[in-house]
C-alpha cells in the first residue's frame, strides 16, 4: 500500500460533501473542536472523516502542523479545531491538536 492514498469511495464522498456543504458550514463554524478518522493521506496533509458530520471532509495541511510533526497514519483517530472553510472544494480546514 502506498503511503499516500485516497479512500475507495472518494468520488461519492466528494459528492456527498458538496450536497451537504451548507449544513456542514452551519454545523462546524470556525473554532469548533472536531474528532475524526484519517481517511486519506497526501504529501500536503491528511483528509479526515469528521465524526459529528460524516458527510464533511476535513483537511489538515502539513503547513499548519509543527515543524517536526509527522502525518498521522490511515485509520488514526485525530482531534483538532476548524480553522476555515474552503467552499471551492467543500473542505473543512482543520488544525490538528498536538
Amino acid at each position: 500500500m502506498s503511503d499516500y492514498s485516497w479512500p475507495e469511495d472518494g468520488q461519492r464522498l466528494g459528492e456527498r460533501s458538496r450536497l451537504a456543504w451548507n449544513a456542514t458550514v452551519a454545523a462546524l463554524p470556525v473554532g469548533t473542536p472536531i474528532a475524526g478518522e484519517v481517511i486519506g493521506r497526501q504529501r500536503f496533509g491528511v483528509f479526515i472523516r469528521i465524526d459529528a458530520v460524516p458527510e464533511a471532509v476535513g483537511l489538515a495541511e502539513i503547513t499548519g502542523m509543527p515543524h517536526d510533526a509527522e502525518l498521522p497514519p490511515m485509520g488514526t483517530h485525530v482531534a483538532g479545531t476548524v480553522i476555515s472553510h474552503a467552499e471551492h472544494n467543500h473542505q473543512v480546514r482543520v488544525r490538528l491538536d498536538n
